[in-house]
C-alpha cells in the first residue's frame, strides 16, 4: 500500500477538527487545549505504527475518541483518555508522562485501560471469565474505563475486514458474549445494536446477508408507509400545538434474527420490523402529562394493543431509560410500535450514562446507573466462587427484564424479573439478607422462594440467630444474592474446616494413624471427598463421626494390601462383555441438545474410543476436539472454558432417532387433522408418537410428538406442514 504523507497528514488534521466539532458536550477553551495536547502526544507516539489494513495507527485512537465524544457523549477527560488508550501499551510514553501533561484523571483512566489490555493477553483464548471479572473491577477506579473500552471494541468491530476469518469469529463471539450486554446495561442502546449487528455479520455471515438483503428489498415500501403514517400523526399533534419530531427506524438485523430464532418463524412472519418515535420538547415537570396526552391523541385514531403497553416514565428502567411504548393497529392493518419520549428522555436513551449524569440534579432520586454500579461493585468484591458461574449470573442479570416493587415505606425498587422474596432482602442490604427469618408480601407471610411481581409490597423479618445455608442458593436468582450467600457459607465452612483439622488429628492419634499427606489422600479416596477442606469440614460438623473413622482405621491398618489392589483396579479396569458390546454397537458421535453428528477430531491427550464417556471442546481454529471425561485436562477445560464445552455421546448409527414436539395453530377446517396425519405418514423417515388437536370457535391448536432421524428431515416436515391451508404457525418446542 503506497501512502502519500502529505495526504495522510491532511486527513489526520481533518479528523481532529471533526472530533472537536461533533462533541456532544460543550467544550471550553481549556478543554480544547487539553484535547490538543493529548492529540499531539498520540500522533507522536503512534507515528511509526500501522494497522493490518496498512492505515496509519493514529486513525484508530481518533476514531475511538470520536465514538466517545459523539455517540456516547463523554467529557474532555474521556476524549483525551480515548486518544491515549494504547499509548502506554504500545509506545515509549509512560503513565507519568501522561499525568505530567494532562493530569491525574486522564492518567488514571489510561491506566485502567492498560490493565484490561494486559489481562486480555494472559492466554491465547477469546476472553476468560476470570479476566472479565478483573476487568469489571476497574469500575472501582472509574466507570469511564469500561465505556471507553466498549468504544474501542466498537471501532475494532467496524474495521475487522482485513483480519483472518478465525480471528473475526473469535472477536465477534467475545463481543456478543460480553461487550454487547455491557453496552445494553450501561444504557448505550445504539452502540449495543451496532455491536450485535457486526457480531452477527462475522459469526453467521449468511444469515446476516440474507436479512440485510430482505430489509433492503422492503425498504421502499416501508419508508412510504412510515411517511404516510407520520404525516397523519404530525397533523393531529400540530392541532394541539406540540413542539415535536417523528422518526421512523427499522429494527436491527440482530433483533430480527433473534425474533426469527425465538419465534421459529421466517423473515416474512416478523410483523414489527420497524418503529416510530415521537420526540417532544417539554420542561421536566410537564413531561409525564404531555407523554400521556400524546398517547391519548394516538389511541383516539388507532386501536392500541393493551398487552403491549410499556410505561417506563412512571417507573424508569434501572439503566435510567424512560419512555412510553405503545403498539397500535396502524393503516393497512399493520401493528406498529410507537415510542413516546421527551427530548431529555431521548438523549438518555441515546447517550446512556453521559446524558443521565448531565440531567441529574441535587438530591434527585436515582434508581439508574450509579445505583447499579454500586450494586455491581459489591457483587464483585463479595464474589469468591467459580468465575464461569459469575459471568453467567452476571449476564443473566444484565439482560433480565425488570419488575417494580415497594418497601413497607412505599419506596420503589427495581429487581430482575423472576426475583424472589429472598433476593429482595439481599437487594435492600447484605446484612438484612443474611439475617432473613421470613418475608411478608402484601401483608401475608410467604416462603423465601416466593417469586415477586410488579406492585408487590415487601417487608423483611430478620433475626440475629439466622445465617445463610446452602439451600438458600435454590431460592435466589440475582448475582448479588448468590454471591453474598456463597461468600457467607464459605466463611463458615472455612471456620469449621480449621476446627475439623485439629479434631481429626486428635481422633486419629489413639487409632495409631498419623495425619499426613498420604493419610489424607487415602481418606479422600475412602470417603469420596473432593479435597482436604471438604474432609476437615465434615469432621468439624460431625458428619464423619467416630464410628466412620474406626471403619477407615480398620481398612487402613488391617487390609492395606486390598486397599491398594482396589485402587489399582480402579485405575486399570478389566474390560467386561458389556463394555465391548457398547464399543461395537455405539459407533457414531452426536453433539449438543439437538444430538447432531458434527465434524470433529479426537484429542491426542486422552485418545477416546467408541463407547467412552466424552465431551466436545470447541477450539479456536481446529473445530471440535473430543476428550474423554476422565482426561487429565478435563477439569481445567470445563472450569475455564465452560462456554466452549459441547455435550457429546456415542449412539448406534443404524437405529438412531430423535424426538421432537411441534405446536401447531391456525384456522380450523374440515379434514385438517386427516391432511396433517396423512402428510406425516407418507414420509417414511418420520414416526408419529403422539398427536392431539383442540378446536374452539374456529381456532385450533395441536401438539404432535414425532421421531425423526435428523434435523434436516424435521425442517423439511415443518416446511411441508406450513403449506397446509389453515395452518398459521408451527413452533418446535
Amino acid at each position: 500500500m503506497i501512502v502519500d504523507p502529505k495526504t495522510e497528514n491532511k486527513e489526520i488534521a481533518k479528523q481532529y477538527k471533526e472530533l472537536l466539532r461533533i462533541s456532544y458536550q460543550t467544550l471550553s477553551e481549556e478543554d480544547k487545549k487539553m484535547i490538543r495536547l493529548a492529540f499531539d502526544m498520540a500522533v507522536e507516539a503512534h507515528s511509526e505504527q500501522r494497522r493490518k489494513s496498512g492505515e496509519a495507527y493514529i486513525f484508530h485512537p481518533i476514531s475511538v475518541a470520536k465514538i466517545v465524544a459523539q455517540q456516547i457523549g463523554l467529557d474532555a477527560t474521556s476524549i483525551c483518555a480515548a486518544l491515549l488508550h494504547d499509548v502506554v501499551e504500545d509506545t515509549q510514553f509512560s503513565l507519568k508522562d501522561i499525568e505530567r501533561l494532562l493530569g491525574a484523571n486522564v492518567a488514571k483512566i489510561v491506566q485502567g485501560l492498560t490493565k484490561i489490555s494486559h489481562l486480555k493477553k494472559d492466554k491465547n483464548i477469546s476472553l476468560q471469565a476470570e479476566n472479565f471479572r478483573k476487568m469489571l473491577l476497574t469500575l472501582n477506579d472509574d466507570v469511564r474505563v469500561i465505556i471507553i473500552k466498549i468504544a474501542d471494541r466498537l471501532h475494532n468491530m467496524q474495521t475487522m475486514d482485513s483480519m483472518p476469518e478465525y480471528k473475526q469469529v473469535k472477536i465477534a463471539s467475545e463481543t456478543l458474549y460480553i461487550y454487547a450486554p455491557l453496552a445494553h446495561r450501561i444504557g448505550l442502546y445504539n452502540v449495543k445494536t451496532e455491536l450485535e449487528d457486526l457480531s452477527l455479520k462475522y459469526t453467521e455471515p449468511q444469515r446476516y446477508e440474507s436479512i440485510k438483503e430482505k430489509i433492503e428489498e422492503t425498504k421502499e415500501a416501508q419508508e412510504t408507509y412510515i411517511k404516510s403514517f407520520s404525516k397523519f400523526l404530525s397533523k393531529e399533534l400540530k392541532k394541539e400545538r406540540f413542539d415535536f419530531e417523528i422518526k421512523g427506524r427499522s429494527k436491527s438485523i440482530y433483533s430480527i434474527h433473534r425474533k426469527m430464532v425465538t419465534q421459529n418463524v421466517p423473515f416474512e412472519k416478523i410483523y414489527d420490523k420497524f418503529a416510530l418515535r415521537i420526540i417532544y420538547k417539554a420542561i421536566k415537570n410537564k413531561e409525564k402529562f404531555l407523554a400521556w396526552k400524546i398517547y391519548s391523541i394516538v389511541t383516539d385514531h388507532f386501536t392500541p394493543n393493551p398487552t403491549r403497553l410499556r410505561d417506563w416514565i412512571s417507573a424508569p428502567k434501572s439503566t435510567g431509560y424512560e419512555a412510553l411504548h405503545i403498539t397500535v393497529m396502524g393503516p393497512a392493518n399493520k401493528w406498529v410500535e410507537i415510542q413516546i419520549r421527551s427530548d431529555r428522555m431521548n438523549e438518555i436513551a441515546e447517550k446512556g450514562y453521559a446524558a443521565h449524569y448531565k440531567y441529574k440534579q441535587g438530591d434527585q432520586k436515582d434508581i439508574g446507573i450509579e445505583a447499579w454500579l454500586n450494586r455491581l461493585q459489591e457483587v464483585l468484591e463479595n464474589n469468591t466462587g467459580n468465575a464461569i458461574d459469575f459471568v453467567e449470573d452476571f449476564k443473566l442479570n444484565l439482560y433480565a427484564k425488570e419488575i417494580f416493587v415497594f418497601t413497607p415505606k412505599g419506596d420503589l425498587k427495581s429487581l430482575p424479573q423472576g426475583a424472589t422474596a429472598l433476593d429482595f432482602a439481599f437487594f435492600i442490604h447484605s446484612e438484612i439478607g443474611k439475617k432473613t427469618r421470613g418475608v411478608r408480601v402484601n401483608d401475608r407471610l410467604v416462603p423465601l422462594s416466593k417469586v415477586l411481581k410488579s406492585g408487590d409490597q415487601i417487608e423483611v423479618i430478620t433475626s440475629e440467630n439466622i445465617k445463610p445455608s446452602s439451600n438458600w442458593l435454590d431460592f435466589v436468582v440475582t448475582a448479588r444474592a448468590r454471591s453474598i450467600i456463597k461468600s457467607s457459607i464459605n466463611e463458615e465452612k472455612k471456620t469449621h474446616a480449621e476446627e475439623g483439622k485439629e479434631i481429626l488429628r486428635r481422633k486419629l492419634k489413639p487409632l495409631k494413624i498419623t495425619l499426613n499427606d498420604k493419610t489424607i489422600q487415602q481418606m479422600l479416596d475412602y470417603f469420596k471427598f473432593e479435597n482436604s477442606q471438604d474432609l476437615y469440614y465434615r469432621i468439624g460438623i460431625g458428619t464423619v463421626d467416630n464410628k466412620k473413622l474406626k471403619e477407615f482405621a480398620n481398612e487402613y491398618n488391617n487390609t492395606l494390601l486390598n486397599f491398594f489392589k482396589r485402587r489399582s483396579r480402579k485405575s486399570n479396569p478389566i474390560p467386561n462383555t458389556d463394555a465391548n458390546q457398547i464399543t461395537e454397537k455405539y459407533d457414531q458421535l452426536v453433539f449438543g441438545k439437538e444430538k447432531e453428528p458434527l465434524a470433529h477430531s479426537f484429542a491426542s491427550c486422552c485418545r477416546p474410543i467408541p463407547g467412552d464417556a466424552v465431551f466436545g471442546f470447541i477450539t479456536v481454529n481446529e473445530g471440535i476436539k473430543v476428550h474423554h471425561k476422565e482426561c487429565p485436562n478435563a477439569l481445567a477445560l470445563q472450569s475455564n472454558f465452560a462456554y466452549r464445552i459441547i455435550p457429546a455421546k456415542w449412539v448406534d448409527s443404524s437405529a438412531q432417532e430423535f424426538n421432537a414436539v411441534l405446536n401447531l395453530s391456525g384456522i380450523d377446517k374440515k379434514g385438517l387433522v386427516n391432511e396433517v396425519t396423512r402428510m406425516i405418514s407418507n414420509n417414511k423417515s418420520v414416526n408419529i408418537n403422539k398427536i392431539n388437536f383442540d378446536s374452539e370457535d374456529s381456532y385450533f391448536t395441536g401438539i404432535i410428538h414425532v421421531s425423526v432421524p435428523n434435523k434436516n428431515v424435521l425442517n423439511k416436515l415443518v416446511q411441508n406442514l406450513s403449506k397446509v391451508n389453515g395452518i398459521d404457525k408451527i413452533v418446535r418446542k
